[in-house]
């Protein structure tokens, strides 16, 4: 696909979700704004998984961590403030990421993917076992934060329509600032380290530096996309912070295709779109959503973006690069 196609393509799916408000019922245009967010939440780990060849299993904790923030900073009878509470929960999340990321970037391979495994199962339970978290039932956002400066309030979070848009803006935001980092020379030394990462020690790179910042940027975009979620749904739980949680982010990023945004983005419309569907056919769904994606792995190696390409080069004769 040419990049005007691609151009063309991503202009059209923009202009479908900034029209579906208009057309779509409250329910799904929650739905989309969950997937919207959790694209933003895919698109953070990837930058891990993808970009810098760091497999994190424990990812779900910032995005916890954040939304745990804006519940706690939130007022018992008055909403928080948004230019207040948003910053905040991404810097909690963000300065988690770094602390952790001083530990865990210390370790390669399996052990990292344990020690990321650890760390976040220790945040789980620091919010599911203290009063901190309210426990295994969480705690109830009743206020979405509030968006007045000096008593003018630009928009209203209140108000679903103007939610929705946020979080649009946000993916938006999120989209074009990890592309610009990719086209960096910051995200080229990433992209370096994953492909050799002693090469790059040997050109001189100090790589534990830029994995740690790419830890804590990721954490922190993480964040962001944890406190879109407890602001859209009103409630957190420390199952946000949980090994499944982590677990279905890591699989946004594979069906999509890793090192790519937009497979990312992909991602996280597929899984919550086959979990929409499967839940519908039986309570037995992740036994489906299990062998789908067993097959999606097997038949789709490179992920749903790299798909288009290989069946074009079916058609043509050709052969791919897996």
């Amino acid at each position: 696909m040419n990049s005007r196609t691609s151009t063309i393509l991503k202009l059209a799916v923009l202009a479908g979700v900034l029209a579906f408000p208009a057309f779509g019922s409250a329910f799904y245009a929650e739905l989309v704004a969950k997937v919207l967010i959790l694209a933003i939440f895919a698109m953070s780990l990837d930058l891990l998984v993808g970009i810098t060849g760091l497999v994190s299993f424990g990812h779900a904790a910032y995005f916890g961590i954040a939304a745990y923030a804006v519940a706690l900073l939130t007022p018992k009878y008055d909403p928080a403030s948004l230019w207040l509470a948003l910053p905040a929960s991404v810097l909690a999340a963000a300065v988690a990421a770094f602390l952790i990321g001083l530990f865990v970037l210390r370790t390669k391979g399996i052990y990292f993917i344990m020690v990321t495994l650890a760390f976040a199962q220790m945040a789980y339970y620091v919010f599911h076992d203290t009063p901190v978290g309210g426990g295994s039932d969480g705690i109830y956002l009743n206020f979405k934060p509030d968006a007045a400066i000096a008593g003018w309030a630009p928009f209203d979070l209140n108000e679903p329509h103007h939610l929705y848009y946020f979080v649009v803006g946000a993916m938006l935001f999120v989209y074009a600032l990890l592309k610009l980092v990719l086209r960096s020379p910051f995200g080229r030394v990433l992209v370096g380290i994953r492909s050799n990462e002693h090469r790059m020690l040997s050109l001189g790179y100090a790589t534990f530096r830029y994995k740690l910042a790419a830890f804590t940027l990721a954490g922190g975009l993480a964040g962001l996309a944890g406190f879109l979620y407890a602001v859209l749904f009103g409630f957190v739980t420390p199952e946000y912070l949980s090994w499944h949680k982590s677990g279905d982010v890591l699989l946004m990023v594979i069906l999509g295709g890793m090192g790519n945004l937009v497979g990312a983005i992909a991602g996280a419309v597929a899984l919550v779109g086959l979990q929409e569907i499967f839940t519908g056919l039986t309570k037995h769904w992740q036994l489906l959503m299990g062998l789908t994606i067993v097959a999606a792995v097997l038949f789709m190696p490179g992920g749903m973006t790299a798909t288009p390409a290989r069946i074009l080069a079916r058609i043509n004769g050709g052969k791919t690069n897996e």
